[in-house]
């Protein structure tokens, strides 16, 4: 039997990167798998390996940051499984993420502010009907980035910071539905992190980390999310985990 058996699972960003672990991990964990992106081609690649390994999945093309295409990505889930258990924000468009302070402005913020939070907080709201029925779960994503202020990503640790913060907000107001909100901040290594990798902001974090180079989106990451859907981790809520490998062991928060 697997952990998730029963349950559905809607993973945003699930074309490529960490969002496709999770997809892939959930799916042999045994549940129905809403495969979410933007990119056609990578979704149906992770779609088809799910399937592969036995599982049920489906295919959901939408651009997160338009309301009316995450509502209409939530409801394509429920006609095609009937409810939702498990919901995990982790689309976010890097693209712009890095811009010193003084640099920045208001459509950096706004650019990362739609894909990242904008996008997390419209999945829940459209998510949180189902949610409530099945006492379910969120999984958000944050970054290091945000926590340690990291050189020149204004946009991007404000975005991530920002989800930290809302996250926060409903796993206190959701508490009383039964409903666990939490947050994997992670350092994986992903195609984005191999294109930053020798940005200094992006080094300084990289090379620091006691436990050495960034982890694997499949072995090290989705693991964590994994234990987040399921039911051994009722009792914990608005937490974040940093699986970072250590780096910010020190940082007390």
């Amino acid at each position: 039997m697997g952990q998730l058996d029963g349950k559905v699972a809607i993973v945003t960003g699930a074309g490529r990167g960490i969002g496709r672990a999770i997809a892939l991990l959930f799916g042999r964990e045994g549940a129905k798998v809403a495969a979410i992106s933007r990119t056609k081609e990578t979704l149906d690649a992770t779609v088809r390996e799910i399937e592969e390994a036995g599982g049920t999945a489906i295919a959901i093309q939408c651009d997160v940051t338009s309301k009316e295409q995450v509502d209409a990505a939530v409801a394509a889930t429920i006609d095609a499984f009937g409810t939702v258990h498990v919901l995990v924000n982790n689309a976010h468009d890097r693209n712009g993420q890095q811009s010193p302070f003084m640099e920045t402005d208001e459509a950096g913020f706004q650019q990362q502010f739609a894909t990242g939070l904008f996008s997390t907080v419209h999945f829940m709201q459209a998510c949180y009907p189902f949610l409530k029925a099945n006492e379910g779960n969120v999984i958000n994503f944050a970054s290091g980035a945000g926590v340690l202020g990291a050189y020149g990503f204004t946009p991007y640790a404000a975005a991530k910071e920002a989800i930290r913060g809302v996250s926060r907000v409903a796993a206190r107001e959701w508490a009383a539905d039964k409903i666990n909100i939490n947050i994997i901040c992670p350092t994986s290594m992903t195609d984005a992190l191999e294109d930053a990798i020798q940005d200094p902001g992006v080094l300084e974090i990289v090379s620091r980390t006691p436990l050495g180079i960034p982890g694997s989106p499949l072995k090290e990451v989705a693991p964590v999310a994994l234990f987040l859907a399921t039911d051994a981790s009722t009792y914990i809520t608005g937490h974040s985990f940093h699986v970072d490998g250590g780096n910010l062991m020190d940082a007390g928060r």
